[in-house]
């Protein structure tokens, strides 16, 4: 099959397959007004995959060649099975794009020893994608119990859009999450192929109008430092210096910790928040 075959049947494959998705299947709000075309319209398919709408037209009419990224997005917009999956990356001449089998993270033995030993200052390991690989009690107490979130949701930039505590949290919510968004897309340069990020960024871009704009900006940051204001529940308001320390190994792990110039109001929370954290772990143990 020449390239040019192969780029009309992808085209007739995608648009096939969207004629056979409704809105409700794949999490998008019903419309009022009548479909002119039965199933997903290019503009939601365009959004489940976190693509501009003129690219995937120019997909659908054979105009230009997906990437493996692209491809790992479509095949999750577009529900596909494993045979469905196959068939997309052959069409596509990607028959070595298939999703890789996700590796788990390990933390490195001298980030536990860290964190362990910061009792009063929340830090936080992060891994790719900013995965939350590890967090000490002060985290906990400030931010969310991370430990009854699972694992593969355990991200710091989807709970600083749909965790409910963690977006209350920030005074300027729109500030850091613009931030984080930005730091992502820095990531994102690491290992732009990564299935993981893949499915991060369309959920999100899905989920919540703000995440798809700012990504689809392209800015990048890679918000070693800053500011950090929060209301706690507890204690107040906080004005905390975030600082985030990469791993010398090469692994890509980042220590980010949390401090508040000593005699500040801020600091003194911190020693209250600590303070009331270990009270609250005696009376449970």
């Amino acid at each position: 099959m020449s390239s040019h075959d192969r780029s009309t049947e992808l085209g007739g494959f995608l648009k096939a397959r969207r004629a056979q998705l409704t809105a409700r299947e794949v999490g998008l709000p019903e419309t009022v007004t009548r479909r002119k075309v039965a199933g997903l319209r290019r503009e939601e398919v365009a959004q489940l995959a976190a693509i501009s709408v003129d690219y995937y037209t120019r997909l659908e009419q054979g105009r230009v060649q997906a990437s493996a990224a692209v491809l790992i997005t479509l095949a999750k917009a577009l529900r596909l099975n494993e045979d469905q999956q196959a068939y997309l990356y052959e069409l596509a001449g990607k028959t070595d794009a298939r999703p890789r089998r996700r590796r788990t993270q390990q933390l490195r033995p001298a980030m536990r020893r860290l964190l362990d030993q910061l009792t009063e200052n929340p830090a936080i390991v992060l891994g790719k994608r900013m995965d939350i690989l590890a967090w000490n009690t002060p985290a906990t107490a400030l931010y969310t119990d991370f430990a009854e979130i699972p694992a593969t949701r355990r991200n710091y930039v989807r709970l600083l859009f749909t965790h409910p505590a963690m977006r209350a949290l920030h005074m300027d919510w729109e500030h850091a999450a613009h931030t984080a968004v930005a730091a992502l897309r820095m990531e994102a340069a690491k290992d732009p192929d990564d299935p993981d990020l893949a499915v991060l960024v369309g959920e999100l871009s899905v989920q919540d109008s703000d995440f798809r704009n700012w990504w689809a900006t392209h800015q990048v940051n890679s918000a070693s430092y800053g500011t950090k204001h929060y209301r706690h529940p507890v204690v107040g308001e906080l004005t905390l210096d975030c600082d985030t320390w990469d791993s010398p190994d090469g692994s890509g792990q980042r220590l980010m910790i949390l401090t508040a110039e000593p005699g500040t109001p801020s600091h003194d929370a911190l020693r209250i928040l600590a303070s009331w954290t270990a009270q609250s772990e005696k009376r449970n143990a």
